[in-house]
């Protein structure tokens, strides 16, 4: 069954770029965002890695780790990062690329393209992406097609969402970015505006007459 937001992220152990890890224990305390790409040596995923890697300390700065995966071999990934590194203009890779030649994970977690075959007539991995927790809880999962490159300012925008969430009672409205105002949770109580937003609410009104639409910068 697919995993579904909230629920554990299960843990497992595989052969990487850096070495066998355990994934629960690599994670440790930070936040993952786990994305799997079709291949090794092909264009769009070069540009995605490379992405994520100019990245790295941008989520750094949000506790979050990166860790990428393929149906390939761990050298085939070592090689591949020579290209990225070469595309991207950079002299450090610092995250590490999961072996999933058996396809094991890409089964587990149900990462696989039924449209997409490799050379050796089975379906290549899609572009996938989890994000998991401190908590190692599944907080978002988002399937691209593989023709498709992900938006990686998009998931640090959703990340950044995540966390604050976690901590204010607020919602964050469409386009949000990091420091705008947000929504005030439907649930928050009209005497406790005062002490959770010090800095005011703004209610927005409405044809309909209901006062839902709450704005605060929390």
């Amino acid at each position: 069954m697919a995993l579904q937001l909230g629920d554990q992220f299960p843990n497992f152990t595989a052969d990487t770029t850096v070495g066998k890890i355990d994934f629960h224990q690599w994670a440790g305390d930070s936040w993952v965002i786990l994305f799997s790409h079709p291949a090794d040596f092909t264009p769009v995923c070069t540009t995605e890695l490379s992405a994520v890697a100019r990245l790295v300390p941008e989520f750094s700065k949000r506790n979050v780790k990166p860790i990428a995966l393929s149906c390939d071999s761990a050298e085939s990934h070592r090689q591949w990062i020579a290209d990225i590194k070469d595309y991207g203009k950079f002299n450090d890779f610092s995250y590490p690329i999961i072996d999933d030649a058996s396809r094991e994970l890409a089964v587990k977690l149900n990462m696989l393209d039924k449209d997409e075959i490799g050379a050796q007539g089975l379906p290549l991995t899609c572009r996938a992406v989890f994000i998991i927790d401190s908590n190692k809880k599944l907080r978002l999962s988002l399937l691209y097609p593989a023709t498709t490159g992900r938006n990686f300012a998009e998931i640090l925008r959703v990340i950044d969402s995540l966390q604050l969430t976690d901590k204010k009672k607020v919602a964050t409205p469409a386009d949000w970015k990091q420091g705008e105002w947000c929504m005030v949770q439907p649930s928050v109580k009209e005497e406790e505006l005062p002490e959770l937003f010090p800095n005011g609410v703004t209610k927005v009104e409405l044809p309909s007459g209901k006062g839902y639409l709450r704005k605060a910068n929390p």
